[in-house]
């Protein structure tokens, strides 16, 4: 019987609407690592789709799926079963494509699923600058979600406009080598830790509101 760290799943989250891009040619160095190192991997891309934003209907509560059926309640397993999520987005006026906001603000909180201790990154892509703000941005999907944030030897980020440019970074590409390798490992380390300790202990949430 195989072990759970042995069998790993990362799901990859492509919010960039052109196909074959900058932001895929990032993923793709990440995708080489994960498969040398035996973890399954899936890419679905959003950025081309049309996805309407959260209406806080609230809906979800009682229908366990978001109101809107599309992409975002077709990842919705594909995230629970997942062991890692890597979201890539290029960078538009220092942010994340909007499409791909609108898949992450649905994903994340129509999905009733525990997420704590599955792994996160995310990748940028810019031509130039915004590349930070984008990329902390994406990280608030997990960290309030208890997902540790696997990171690289830099801010994962990778530079080009027009396609293929990005193949000219050698140290963006390489961050994206070092990020693969890094999120593996800490999800093997983390499968190996629940099955000697389990999850940790979780409170009641207190929710406190800054009104009443």
């Amino acid at each position: 019987m195989r072990k759970r760290y042995e069998k790993m799943k990362v799901l990859i989250i492509n919010g960039s609407p052109r196909i074959n891009g900058n932001t895929s040619l990032a993923i793709k160095e990440m995708e080489k690592i994960f498969e040398a190192q035996g973890v399954e991997t899936e890419t679905v891309q959003v950025g081309n789709k049309d996805v309407r934003g959260c209406i806080a209907c609230r809906r979800c509560g009682e229908l366990g799926k978001c109101v809107f059926d599309d992409i975002v309640n077709e990842l919705a397993p594909k995230f629970r079963e997942a062991d890692g999520l890597v979201v890539a987005s290029p960078v538009y006026y220092a942010s994340a494509n909007a499409t791909l906001i609108a898949v992450l603000d649905r994903l994340f909180y129509s999905t009733p699923f525990d997420k704590t201790m599955k792994v996160g990154a995310s990748v940028v892509c810019a031509r130039r600058g915004g590349c930070s703000a984008t990329f902390d941005e994406l990280n608030k999907y997990f960290t309030i979600s208890n997902m540790p944030i696997a990171s690289s030897q830099y801010w994962n980020s990778i530079h080009g406009r027009e396609k293929g440019e990005a193949d000219m970074d050698e140290e963006g590409k390489q961050t994206m080598r070092t990020l693969a390798r890094n999120m593996t490992f800490l999800m093997k380390s983390i499968a190996l830790g629940k099955e000697k300790f389990g999850l940790p202990e979780t409170e009641e949430h207190a929710w406190t509101h800054f009104i009443r």
